[in-house]
């Protein structure tokens, strides 16, 4: 079996469902018992949405830079099923399930050789980087991480 190799976002275009982001487990990230403590599941999944953004062109220090942005995390919920050790090879998944206008909700997953390790649902919000008030998620980050529509049914019958 190959290891997963991590994507570049140099190169590749991710599309806006199942983006997967590959990382090792550090030693930093296990607790006294060699298992990843369950907080830093959290970090997992922010490296992932942050390489996600990337791979559509946003870089966040951009999005702050030109646009006077952020992303801030408002709500979180996860579900601990196994645990990660050191050197384990994850692949954490980041899927939107909704777009609005400043906020955004996606679920993510970390899973070890396919087996489920976490998963969580990440409402996130988009706010003035200087004042931290809300503010609307730029028309072309919208418009790039949209979860893809289903198709119409139309168009298949025929």
């Amino acid at each position: 079996m190959t290891e997963p190799t991590a994507p570049n976002p140099a190169t590749d275009r991710a599309p806006a469902r199942d983006f997967e982001f590959v990382l090792r487990v550090y030693w930093e990230d296990t607790d006294a018992g060699g298992v990843v403590f369950y907080a830093n599941y959290l970090k997992f999944f922010e490296r992932a949405r942050t390489e996600w953004l990337r791979a559509f062109g946003f870089a966040q220090s951009r999005l702050i830079d030109e646009d006077g942005v952020m992303f801030i995390v408002a709500d979180t919920r996860v579900r601990y099923l196994r645990p990660a050790r050191l050197d384990d090879l994850l692949v954490v998944s980041v899927r939107p399930r909704l777009v609005g206008r400043a906020t955004l909700v996606v679920e993510q997953q970390a899973r070890r050789a396919g087996e489920l390790l976490a998963a969580g649902e990440i409402r996130v919000g988009c706010v003035d980087s200087a004042e931290f008030r809300p503010r609307r998620i730029p028309e072309r980050v919208i418009k790039a991480i949209q979860p893809d529509p289903k198709p119409d049914p139309k168009l298949l019958a025929a």
